[in-house]
C-alpha cells in the first residue's frame, strides 16, 4: 500500500453560513491523503496502473464549485466523490481549511479532518 498526498490545494469558493461569505467568498486550502495498492504501477510505470493525482484534483475542484454552508458537508462530498470516481483507494483523509475567517478578531484558518476505511 501507499499514500499519494494532495497537499495545499488552494481555491476560492464560497462556503460558508454567513450571507457574505455566500457572497463575497473567502480562499480555502484543503490537504487530501489517499491509499491505495500502488505495486503494479511500481513495476509497470504506468499511469494506468495507480491513481491519476490529476484527476483526483479535478473532483475536488468541481466539488469546491458547490457551495456548502458547513465544511463537513463539503468534506463528506468530496471523501464520497473521490472513493466513487476511485474505487481502488481503500482509506482517504481530507483537511478543509478556511483561511481567514471572518471571526472578530485575527485568525489564520479554521480546518476540519474527516476520515474514511472502505
Amino acid at each position: 500500500m501507499a499514500w499519494i498526498a494532495l497537499e495545499q490545494m488552494e481555491f476560492w469558493a464560497y462556503h460558508g453560513c454567513f450571507t457574505e461569505e455566500q457572497v463575497i467568498g473567502t480562499r480555502f486550502m484543503i490537504d487530501l491523503y489517499i491509499e491505495t495498492d500502488t505495486s503494479k504501477a511500481e513495476l509497470s510505470d504506468d499511469l494506468n496502473d495507480t491513481i491519476n493525482y490529476q484527476s483526483v484534483y479535478k473532483v475536488v475542484k468541481n466539488e469546491m464549485q458547490i457551495p456548502s454552508k458547513l465544511l463537513e458537508h463539503l468534506g463528506r462530498r468530496i471523501l464520497t466523490s473521490v472513493f466513487t470516481r476511485f474505487p481502488k483507494i481503500s482509506y482517504a483523509k481530507i483537511k478543509i481549511s478556511k483561511l481567514n475567517p471572518a471571526l472578530g478578531g485575527k485568525i489564520g484558518s479554521v480546518s476540519v479532518n474527516l476520515e474514511e476505511k472502505r
